[in-house]
């Protein structure tokens, strides 16, 4: 029963439950930015090219063989284009959140701290040196 125990604490510690949600939001956030480069992006850098789709790039080769039912053979150049955009806007969509929650904590370091109260022996000895200043 003792791992049981230990598991379940390290399951419920706060850093896994987060990690837990940050990958289920990730996930969630591939499949706006996979639509965002394939609808959106993708077609107006197509009809600029002059029509050429980029996942229909592709190096093949060996075709594919109908009769003996062997498909082709091809290095899918234009999906690995598609998935390179996809990274650069998942890597700059994460870098602006970053740079997001870095300058509020910057503000949040910025203020003024307030200074400490002083001690007993501070405020008798500010005491002590304002009467010998009076004499």
């Amino acid at each position: 029963m003792g791992i049981l125990k230990e598991f379940k604490e390290f399951a419920m510690r706060g850093s896994v439950v987060d990690l837990a949600v940050g990958v289920i939001i990730g996930g969630a956030f591939g499949k706006i930015v996979t639509s965002l480069v394939d609808d959106i992006i993708m077609p107006p850098i197509g009809y600029l090219t002059g029509g050429v789709d980029f996942s229909e790039i592709k190096y093949v080769l060996k075709a594919a063989d109908e009769v003996a039912k062997k498909p082709e053979v091809a290095i899918n150049l234009g999906n690995f284009i598609n998935v390179v955009i996809q990274f650069l806007i998942v890597a700059f969509c994460i870098f602006m959140v970053i740079k997001a929650l870095n300058s509020m904590k910057r503000k949040e370091d910025k203020a003024p701290e307030v200074a400490p109260a002083p001690t007993k022996e501070e405020t008798l000895l500010t005491e002590i040196r304002d009467l010998l200043k009076n004499k």
